[in-house]
């Protein structure tokens, strides 16, 4: 069972908020949402069990349907930043269990794999501290307070290193371009201009692809806009789930 966490007023909508690779609950911290927020660390992250062998998004998504069984939840919003977009896809794409969807600084696919075949090469060579430094200055702008870079890196080094390498295969093999056609809940897509991760254009094409959706590209934030700009994205969340 995922390590999770259920905070808010009960009578109020759940929102499940998905992390992204190398992050935990944490990255939601500055978040203030008038919902039930359910927030919950991928395998081997944060306080969840490391599963052994390698893994798809679609076994990652599998992990959140249990721990929604578990707190039997039937249906839910979901909103996820990169990898915790991906399951988004997957479950809002493969299951009925989501009624509303944000997708924030993600991608359907990655169309050159290089950077990820690097980063799996180093991890297996020399581990998270070999790439640490090159994953953290693709999630923050050069402006970010270097106390809040920091943190976050810190908390990247205590990920179990053989399931962190399981989940970046995982994006690195993940095709789902084909699933948007079957996304038909409303969908938020938050794009941040300062996103080498996953570009502004890589976001684009799932708005364009989406049945139903909302382009926003937030400006002064990286990979990690929840981080470096909570306020405006809590605005659009705010607006987009509170519109059922």
């Amino acid at each position: 069972m995922l390590h999770h966490t259920l905070t808010g007023p009960e009578d109020a909508p759940v929102l499940v908020l998905g992390n992204a690779l190398g992050t935990t609950t944490e990255l939601w911290r500055e978040f203030s949402l008038p919902f039930r927020l359910l927030r919950f660390d991928h395998r081997g992250h944060g306080g969840s069990a490391p599963v052994e062998g390698p893994c798809t998004i679609e076994d990652l998504a599998r992990d959140v349907v249990e721990l929604l069984d578990h707190l039997e939840l039937r249906q839910v919003y979901y909103c996820g930043v990169s990898l915790g977009g991906m399951v988004g896809m997957w479950l809002a794409a493969h299951t009925d269990r989501i009624s509303r969807l944000a997708l924030v600084c993600t991608t359907a696919w990655v169309p050159d794999k290089t950077r990820l075949d690097e980063r799996v090469e180093l991890l297996r060579s020399h581990g998270m501290e070999s790439v640490a430094d090159s994953i953290v200055s693709r999630w923050f702008t050069p402006t970010c307070e270097p106390a809040v870079v920091e943190y976050f890196r810190a908390e990247l080094l205590k990920a179990h290193l053989p399931s962190y390498l399981a989940c970046v295969e995982a994006v690195r093999a993940m095709d789902l371009r084909a699933d948007l056609a079957k996304i038909d809940v409303p969908t938020v897509v938050i794009a941040a201009a300062q996103d080498h991760a996953t570009p502004t254009e890589l976001v684009r094409h799932i708005a364009d692809d989406l049945p139903d959706s909302e382009l926003y590209v937030v400006g002064d934030a990286a990979h990690l806009a929840v981080v470096e700009a909570p306020r405006t994205i809590s605005v659009i969340l705010d607006d987009h789930f509170g519109n059922d």
